[in-house]
């Protein structure tokens, strides 16, 4: 089973896609965890490797490969990042979007990263908007198109644990369809 988990940066999907795998007995790869370690390699942060990436496609496009390498040709994980459920394609069989209020998302960045709220608040629009940004100028991807997810989720409205239960719940219930009710791979996802 693939399960993909998506969402803007503080919107809960590293914690419970983590917890989701454990739960299920499956592997968690995480697309932030990829991009922090490229950020690191070149000496910048997230934010800093966000807008750099705004003039170097290259550095998308290595991220992107990789995940839906993973995504089409593996199985029994959870795969979170912000494309995907889109680079998934129909190779998912559970595609998740999590949210929350910018508010809550910047003090969760904030108590994880050991920074003040309003710079973390900040730099997560800043992030978004980048993101945003190169997201449709190279895939033709709206971020805010949510029709792909079967289910989209604000996290701020359920306890971590109770949230999981949900989750877990949705997963157990899991019934699949016929090729009729997935949503194709995006075409331009094979072009990196």
């Amino acid at each position: 089973m693939l399960i993909t988990v998506s969402g803007p940066p503080g919107s809960g999907k590293s914690t419970n896609a983590a917890g989701l795998a454990a739960a299920l007995g499956l592997e968690h790869v995480s697309g932030g965890d990829i991009f922090r370690e490229m950020a690191a390699e070149r000496g910048m942060t997230p934010v800093e490797f966000n807008e750099h990436a705004e003039n170097d496609d290259d550095i998308d496009h290595a991220l992107d490969e990789r995940l839906y390498t993973i995504a089409t040709t593996r199985d029994d994980l959870v795969l979170e990042s912000r494309l995907a459920g889109w680079l998934a394609g129909d190779h998912a069989d559970l595609r998740f979007w999590f949210d929350a209020p910018v508010a809550v998302r910047a003090e969760r960045i904030a108590a994880r990263e050991d920074k003040p709220v309003p710079r973390a608040r900040e730099e997560t629009k800043r992030r978004e908007a980048s993101e945003r940004k190169r997201y449709l100028e190279y895939y033709g991807i709206d971020i805010d198109d949510l029709s792909i997810y079967d289910a989209a989720y604000n996290t701020a409205r359920w306890g971590p644990d109770r949230f999981l239960d949900a989750l877990v719940a949705t997963v157990e219930a899991y019934e699949p369809t016929t090729d009729e009710g997935k949503v194709p791979v995006v075409g331009v996802t094979h072009d990196f």
